[in-house]
């Protein structure tokens, strides 16, 4: 009888334990799905679908078995990856840095730029309206004005300081035509433009005018009468004149007064005059002793760039600027 009796409670014993073991089976069960559950739901933005499919590194790859833990690891993240954003995210404000500094110079620039053409642009106005005032001052006086290609082109030198000693020159014995062809008697004629000629040094060209006689008229009234190329000149205060009719066919190459330079014949100051604007680099013809067309725009071209009137003559304030009177 207490067999029995020992043997119905070891087999209540073993039943009850058993049940027990099935119960902590049971639990551990649920407690492994509710952690699984939780790592599931608390990481949904770290892979979405493709983390329910991520094995751990301890199944290799199999589903967990019964008692093993499945505690969810989370997506590594690629340190590459990570320097690479934060290289970007540096390199993004400074790429714009240079754009912005560069932008700043050009301003400052352009501003630089416009401060220099206004400037520029000041000064100009300030020289052409000292240029118009030194113009209505100057009104009146002998023209001085040059041209841009005047200006651009190598200047000749100025006036000699030195006075300028008097030469005398072989000049031709025949007067070259084709160089210095000749001119009429027109009775009554007056030198243009001298009438624009202030000063008592221009007197004498502003009163000109040709005036024709014969041999014995011009002995009676000068005593003072030279021959240059075959053509008689008078001698007259100063200055000598073409004394037209004496010889009825004479040469003349200038209808107008010449300076008697240093008492010289009027085919020698024309030469020293000739001579003394070549070596100031305005005349480039040959030294004859004629005022020909040539002659008169070298005299000329030294009276524009020396204030001096424009008479494209041998006058007293002409030679006296060139150093020879």
């Amino acid at each position: 009888m207490r067999i029995l009796v020992t043997l119905a409670c070891s087999i209540a014993l073993v039943s009850n334990l058993h049940a027990q073991q099935e119960n902590k089976s049971r639990q551990k069960k649920q407690t492994q799905s509710a952690q699984h559950a939780a790592g599931t739901t608390s990481h949904p933005a770290a892979g979405g679908a493709a983390n329910k499919k991520m094995p751990t590194a301890a199944s290799g790859g199999q589903k967990p078995r019964p008692g093993q833990t499945s505690a969810y690891q989370p997506q590594k993240v690629n340190p590459k990856a990570k320097s690479h954003a934060s290289t970007a995210a540096y390199q993004g404000p400074k790429g714009k840095r240079p754009e912005t500094s560069n932008a700043a110079y050009q301003v400052q620039k352009g501003k630089k730029n416009q401060t220099q053409v206004e400037r520029q642009t000041v000064n100009a106005a300030h020289k052409r309206q000292t240029a118009a005032n030194a113009g209505v001052k100057g009104a009146g006086k002998p023209n001085q004005a040059r041209t841009a290609a005047g200006q651009n082109a190598a200047k000749p030198k100025s006036a000699q300081s030195k006075p300028v000693k008097a030469q005398h020159f072989n000049v031709p014995k025949q007067p070259n035509t084709a160089k210095a062809p000749p001119v009429k008697f027109q009775q009554g004629k007056h030198i243009q433009g001298s009438q624009n000629w202030q000063g008592a040094r221009y007197t004498v060209f502003r009163n000109y005018s040709p005036q024709w006689h014969n041999q014995g008229w011009w002995h009676n009234h000068y005593n003072r009468i030279v021959f240059v190329f075959g053509a008689p000149y008078y001698w007259n205060a100063g200055y000598w004149f073409p004394a037209w009719g004496y010889y009825p066919n004479a040469y003349y190459a200038w209808d107008g007064p010449i300076y008697a330079y240093n008492n010289l014949p009027p085919d020698q100051v024309i030469a020293n005059v000739q001579a003394t604007l070549q070596q100031q680099g305005y005349y480039h013809g040959d030294v004859d002793g004629l005022v020909g067309p040539l002659t008169r725009g070298a005299i000329a071209d030294y009276q524009r760039n020396n204030g001096l009137y424009v008479t494209s003559a041998i006058d007293q304030p002409t030679l006296q600027s060139l150093g020879m009177a």
